[in-house]
């Protein structure tokens, strides 16, 4: 099938340092010499937060942009198994397993801080954070957190939110220590994924379990808002907004697709069916497709931003449980771990051709490619403005 060029020929990154976040905000120069236009940047509504470009907010995630905080990080793969308590790492570059580190109990997703400086492994049931050095790739000492199924981190970089999936809880913590700042309860089950809003002024959850979505005020750390997606059984796992801002898509493995949510009004606006079991969504390096992993099938759905509908589908040879995971930096190389097959699938973006397919621990979920290109992480497996 046909597939993409992702390697968009862009200059090197802007860093995540508060002088190049300022310096972004303002529309300078970024590192290696590039230039953005003066007022190409809009600035954010949440205080701290950097500028970004309201026609592509993913215009700093570009092919090799980057961030000289993280130029020194080994080019590394880290997959987190649910079911062994282990981290599997993987050289991208000749798909060779490094070493298997053990975690805490049940490792979710590992997820890149804010500062793009520390992986945080998600140990859900064993309620705590394992740090690790992306320099080193070392892991350290655990820190206690209760129930992080996931970890996410507000775009002023000012906390990190913990998706606290059986508590019923979004919990907001100091973003390096992970002391508490505030606990808010939230009425749905199984908080798992989210997004921003381009101006960082509100983020949207997806519910797992009872089939909502909540829109939260990050500044003010409430809940403004609860939906309920119009079918019944709904599963909704990952959430992305598009290029523009305009259009929350939200990956439901019941519904076999899409959902289309308008942030702002927070209205459920359609379905776009994609494939059996949508669960995973990754915006390519050039800003123009989105690759949906399609779980329950073995396939992914490549999703045209432009036309607002899927242009093709890849099939993983002899089937597979695509999950989660995220582009190399090149943006060249898809990489997706395989959930129930103990295995890491490693796909060309140029034709979906199936480059490497690697075993790993049982259970492999939220995995990791580091570094990415982008000034800050908004968490997840690496979510970059």
């Amino acid at each position: 099938m046909a597939g993409m060029d992702t390697t968009a020929g862009a200059a090197a990154a802007q860093g995540a340092a508060p002088q190049a976040s300022a310096m972004a905000a303002s529309g300078g120069p970024l590192a290696g010499g590039s230039a953005r236009s003066a007022g190409a940047l809009r600035p954010a509504a949440l205080p701290g937060m950097p500028g970004y470009d309201p026609a592509d907010l993913y215009a700093f995630d570009r092919a090799g942009m980057v961030s000289p905080v993280i130029a020194s990080a080994l080019p590394r793969v880290y997959v987190p198994n649910t079911e062994s308590d282990t981290v599997t790492v993987i050289d991208p570059a000749d798909y060779h397993v490094i070493e298997t580190m053990k975690v805490g109990h049940e490792p979710q997703h590992v997820v890149p801080s804010w500062d793009l400086k520390t992986l945080w492994v998600n140990n859900d049931l064993g309620n705590s954070l394992t740090p690790i050095d992306p320099f080193t790739g070392k892991a350290g000492a655990p820190i206690p957190v209760h129930d992080p199924y996931n970890l996410y981190f507000t775009p002023d970089g000012g906390s990190a939110v913990v998706m606290a999936s059986m508590d019923k809880q979004l919990v907001f913590r100091d973003p390096h220590t992970m002391a508490v700042q505030k606990v808010l309860p939230v009425p749905c089950q199984g908080v798992n994924h989210a997004d921003f809003a381009p101006d960082g002024s509100y983020f949207i959850v997806s519910c797992e379990f009872s089939g909502q979505l909540l829109k939260v005020d990050t500044k003010k750390r409430a809940l403004i808002g609860v939906v309920d997606l119009p079918m019944q059984g709904s599963m909704p796992q990952d959430v992305k907004i598009s290029p523009d801002g305009r259009v929350f898509y939200v990956a439901d493995m019941v519904a076999n697709g899409l959902w289309t949510v308008n942030g702002d009004a927070f209205k459920v606006t359609g379905l776009i069916p994609t494939g059996k079991g949508a669960h995973g969504l990754y915006v390519s390096r050039d800003s123009t497709t989105m690759y949906v992993s399609n779980r329950g099938e073995g396939s992914i759905t490549l999703f045209d931003f432009a036309t607002g509908e899927p242009r093709a589908k890849w099939q993983l040879p002899g089937g597979g449980s695509p999950d989660m995971g995220g582009v190399s930096a090149d943006g060249k190389v898809l990489w997706l771990s395989g959930r129930y097959d103990s295995e890491v699938y490693a796909i060309s973006t140029t034709d979906g051709r199936l480059l490497a397919r690697i075993k790993v621990g049982r259970g492999p979920h939220g995995l990791a490619v580091y570094p990415q290109p982008g000034r800050y992480s908004l968490g997840h497996t690496g979510v970059f403005r």
